[in-house]
């Protein structure tokens, strides 16, 4: 039993690409699809793609290379964890590693990243960062 599914789902993709995988299978909710598309925008995965039917349905996420076969996904830092919900307002939203990282917020708008959420003007829960 899964504990913190948003924990083992950035966990598998790290996991994922640093053993040079290309495609990545987690099980599905509506709530990691809208992670990992927010992750397929912001570049950090290739392609989301939903497969199987009722009980047995999985997100298969393909992840990205660069030419020398470096994984985009450096990194992961979970924030807010089951156990000790951490919220951040628009001021306390700042960019991850210089810019070169993503934070994703679950707002009361949807899943955002950092940036998405300044614009918008909107806080909500930190779920965690990528680089």
């Amino acid at each position: 039993m899964i504990t913190d599914p948003i924990g083992d789902l950035i966990i598998r993709l790290k996991n994922g690409s640093d053993v040079k995988k290309t495609q990545v299978s987690i099980p599905f909710s509506i709530f990691k699809m809208a992670i990992a598309e927010k992750l397929k925008e912001v570049g950090f995965v290739k392609a989301v793609e939903k497969k199987g039917k009722k009980v047995k349905k999985t997100i298969d996420v393909t992840l990205v290379y660069d030419v020398a076969g470096v994984p985009k996904i450096q990194g992961v830092r979970r924030i807010s964890k089951p156990g000790r919900r951490l919220y951040r307002s628009v001021k306390e939203i700042v960019p991850v590693r210089y810019g070169h990282g993503a934070i994703i917020l679950s707002t009361p708008k949807g899943v955002m990243t950092g940036t998405e959420a300044r614009k918008a003007q909107v806080g909500g829960e930190a779920l965690f960062e990528i680089w």
